[in-house]
């Protein structure tokens, strides 16, 4: 979840598309080490897309 959370913080913060070195500067701003492998499958997921419509998507598959 640190991941997904540091990706859309910085999408909130303006950036469309955040890399490894974004969601690395928001995570270790709060002391949180990164695994790269996990946060570059969640920017490999998560890259390209409209966050408001993952979440959308999200919020239909936890009502079904």
């Amino acid at each position: 979840m640190r991941y997904v959370a540091a990706y859309l913080l910085a999408v909130l913060g303006g950036n469309e598309s955040p890399t490894s070195k974004d969601l690395k500067k928001i995570l270790d701003s709060v002391g949180i080490e990164t695994d790269d492998e996990r946060m570059n499958k969640v920017i490999s997921e998560l890259n390209g897309k409209n966050i408001e419509d993952v979440i959308a998507q999200g919020k239909y598959s936890l009502s079904a």
